[in-house]
């Protein structure tokens, strides 16, 4: 099968995976192409206008560049359970002098349509989607516009939907990947299957491309990758520390740090499973946190805000896949090229 990547001019396998919430800088995005690559843009989380402004900044540079969305899959929280959670943290949040008890419950879509008419009135190369699979029309009308569609999926059954969607590559996405689980279903955590495996049973289930995603942090776990089935692969966690990454100093500090040696799947900060390096607000809260998102996220964002801000490990969310101990303070291209070097 022809690697969709080709007709990009995209050499490089390893390609830089969206992270949302800062990792991700336009900066990023063009050393992956450097790398002779492909970085993303995170649309999540931010503005329709401040998505373009990135799109308007990677664009100046020549480059090949993608686009990822969350796509509209609400899990609606339950209100009691809410305010039980919001008392429950309650503590947390007011070292920070904030008051969770009284937080209003938001159910919004992430600016969705906004972001859908920016990426079809200024097309971009490559959109990616998470969470859920759009219509067939918003796929349709970006595939018309050139862009090359990409869908998240972590089972078969995922698959399926998306190759009738109309997509045209599938990043499959084990459970080994840090943060968010791409599932279309998040009120029930994906099971543990190893990548190579997903791989296979995706292969067998639809003829679309797969680009393979979840705790690939070597250049043996990429060789490995690709003689599965898949035509690239995407790397997050790997690229946390790098020099381009918007990562900020504790999350950096938490990655390499020998005394963390675990990673948890929670859904303490924002109501959906999410993998990260556990600290204590994973320990003390994941057993208490309700299904619910984007509820909980705008919940507890404040809190991890001011954390951040004041260096404190132990109240921010720590995404990180699997293979986090191999994520290196250098140059992003350096480390996507040295992921490369066995493919």
């Amino acid at each position: 099968m022809a690697s969709p990547l080709d007709a990009l001019g995209v050499d490089n396998p390893v390609l830089a995976a969206p992270m949302a919430g800062g990792p991700s800088t336009p900066a990023l995005v063009v050393a992956a192409a450097r790398a002779n690559g492909l970085g993303f843009l995170a649309g999540g989380y931010k503005t329709a206008d401040a998505l373009a402004e990135q799109i308007t900044e990677v664009r100046g540079h020549g480059i090949t560049f993608g686009v990822n969305l969350f796509a509209p899959n609400p899990l609606p929280v339950d209100p009691e359970a809410f305010r039980r959670y919001a008392a429950a943290i309650a503590p947390e949040a007011w070292a920070y002098e904030i008051d969770v008890r009284a937080t209003e419950i938001v159910e919004d879509d992430d600016h969705w349509q906004d972001k859908i008419d920016v990426l079809l009135s200024e097309p971009v190369p490559v959109v990616s989607f998470t969470f859920a699979v759009p219509d067939a029309a918003v796929i349709a009308s970006l595939r018309a516009a050139g862009t090359l569609v990409l869908q998240t999926v972590t089972s078969p059954a995922e698959a399926r939907l998306a190759a009738d969607a109309g997509v045209d590559v599938l990043v499959v996405q084990a459970s080994a990947a840090g943060g968010h689980s791409g599932t279309l279903t998040p009120e029930h955590v994906p099971a543990s299957v190893p990548l190579t495996d997903l791989l296979a049973q995706i292969r067998a289930a639809v003829s679309l491309p797969l680009i393979a995603a979840g705790g690939l942090a070597t250049p043996a776990e990429v060789a490995e990758a690709l003689r599965t089935g898949a035509e690239a692969v995407m790397v997050g966690t790997v690229l946390l520390r790098a020099d381009e990454a918007g990562t900020s100093l504790p999350y950096r500090a938490a990655l390499a740090d020998p005394a963390r040696r675990r990673t948890v799947v929670t859904r303490a900060f924002t109501g959906r499973p999410a993998r990260a390096l556990a600290n204590r607000f994973t320990d003390d809260y994941s057993d208490l946190a309700p299904f619910g998102y984007p509820a909980l996220h705008h919940l507890t964002r404040p809190m991890r805000q001011a954390a951040a801000a004041a260096g404190d490990p132990e109240r921010i969310n720590l995404w990180a896949g699997t293979g986090y101990h191999h994520a290196t303070a250098e140059p992003a291209a350096r480390i996507l090229r040295r992921l490369a070097a066995h493919a």
